[in-house]
């Protein structure tokens, strides 16, 4: 019997794309045209298969598999290679943000610590010409203190008749996009509106960070390197557009594991470099994490900033007790034998599947759930950390979990960059400005998927 992470079906939708795939221009590296031994254009055309994402039949259209199909290394060097005309009007400012969830992967591909890994990656992106390079790290700030707002305020509106709880984290794009194609009503109410990190570094860096630079948004194509194939299907939501002329905030979305074989296949000289800042300057800033053991930490810390608003109770270190699997764990608030916060992580979906079967029967005891599509949580999306066969690779899994977990710590509430944005950018923590550009809507259920043939 095949493992979970071993299934390698393709979803139907997928398939029609398959002509439109191999038609494709093939477009010469940097390195092929220079005449290096690096063959960028052996790179595969990403594809998405079931097992490594949670888009299911009906929920990626043919249209959206030739999008996602174009989101690889031939439209990334594209671009490099337009800016070496000599028709400058077509020239474009390369940006690069780099997921935290990435880093360790790196770090632990090429036996370096996470900042000498971050150097390296950065580094070699600029000797192919990518001008900026940035952390997302940032913008999952503004995503999780805008979800520490927006929890504390639904429980204390909700009543029976009009339930705002549980609340369900909107930081997973697989999970969000099975919720909104396949769920619909009733499940997408109880999703947060906070949008998620990679669509805040879009609007960071196309909007915030293009006025800095007195440019044009549509004269900077955007790269988000992320652990997992779902970024690239986020990266298609209208949503993300910016409010900035229609520019779409992020541009293309390449896996780690498809930068690891671009740097594998590369023989260039690579002089490390350290990360740039939205703000210009030149210190290199100490690379940290939020409070999650593989992922963003949004349950630890809205778990302690509900704490404190809601009971004035200061919570030091966050107790996970497992239940159903290692994938389902719960934390609670208790005062007196009395249950204050019941929240809960759901990873995988499986686990996804219970949650909202009880949702569903109204019979779910959370206030909160932090949901991720990838069973083991972001570190182990599947565009890192596989085998040649498709499986996990658990050796180098468990090293990027010790890497991930030794990267400091930096609470959202003491960024003071963040709250210097939330003033310059945003005019202020609650204007106007904050709800359109950290907040979204979710559309209408679609049609719901009929996979009964499809092995989870």
């Amino acid at each position: 019997m095949k493992c979970e992470h071993c299934t390698r079906k393709e979803c139907s939708k997928k398939t029609k794309t398959d002509d439109q795939e191999n038609a494709s221009v093939d477009v010469p590296s940097p390195a092929h045209e220079n005449g290096e031994k690096g063959e960028f254009h052996k790179l595969a055309d990403a594809k998405i298969f079931l097992s490594d994402c949670l888009a299911c039949d009906s929920c990626v259209s043919a249209e959206e598999g030739v999008q996602v199909s174009q989101q690889n290394a031939k439209d990334f060097f594209r671009v490099l290679n337009l800016n070496k005309k000599c028709d400058t009007s077509k020239h474009k400012v390369l940006a690069v943000s780099v997921c935290p969830q990435s880093l360790p992967y790196f770090a632990a591909k090429f036996s370096l610590s996470v900042t000498d890994a971050s150097r390296r990656l950065c580094g070699f992106l600029k000797s192919l010409g990518v001008h900026y390079v940035f952390d997302t790290t940032i913008a999952a700030d503004f995503s999780i203190l805008e979800s520490q707002k927006e929890f504390v305020r639904r429980f204390r509106q909700h009543n029976e008749e009009e339930p705002t709880l549980p609340m369900l984290t909107s930081a997973c794009p697989g999970w969000v996009r099975y919720a909104e194609r396949v769920l619909g009503h009733p499940v997408t109410p109880h999703l947060c509106t906070a949008k998620s990190p990679q669509q805040i570094m879009g609007s960071l860096v196309k909007d915030y960070f293009a006025r800095r630079q007195n440019l044009s948004p549509d004269k900077i194509f955007h790269v988000i390197v992320a652990p997992c194939y779902d970024k690239k299907l986020e990266a298609l939501q209208e949503d993300v557009l910016t409010a900035s002329r229609g520019s779409r905030g992020t541009d293309c979305v390449l896996t780690s594991g498809e930068i690891t074989q671009m740097m594998e296949q590369s023989d260039l000289s690579v002089r490390d470099a350290a990360l740039d800042t939205l703000f210009g300057d030149m210190k290199e800033e100490e690379i940290r994490r939020h409070d999650g053991a593989s992922s963003d930490g949004y349950l630890a810390h809205i778990f302690r900033h509900a704490a404190k608003e809601l009971f004035n109770e200061d919570v030091g270190e966050v107790t996970y007790r497992a239940l159903r699997n290692k994938d389902f764990q719960e934390v609670t608030l208790e005062k007196s034998g009395e249950v204050l916060l019941r929240f809960a992580a759901a990873y995988g979906f499986r686990n996804i599947q219970n949650v909202v079967l009880k949702l569903k029967k109204g019979k779910f005891p959370y206030h909160f759930v932090e949901v991720l599509a990838c069973a083991g949580g972001c570190l182990n999306g599947r565009g890192q950390a596989q085998t040649e066969d498709g499986c996990v690779d658990k050796a180098l899994l468990q090293k990027m979990k010790g890497i991930y977990t030794d990267i400091p710590v930096r609470l959202p509430e003491t960024s003071s960059h963040v709250q210097e944005l939330y003033q310059e950018w945003l005019d202020g923590t609650d204007s106007p400005r904050v709800q359109e550009a950290l907040h979204t809507a979710y559309q209408g259920p679609g049609h719901p998927a009929n996979s009964r043939d499809i092995k989870w």
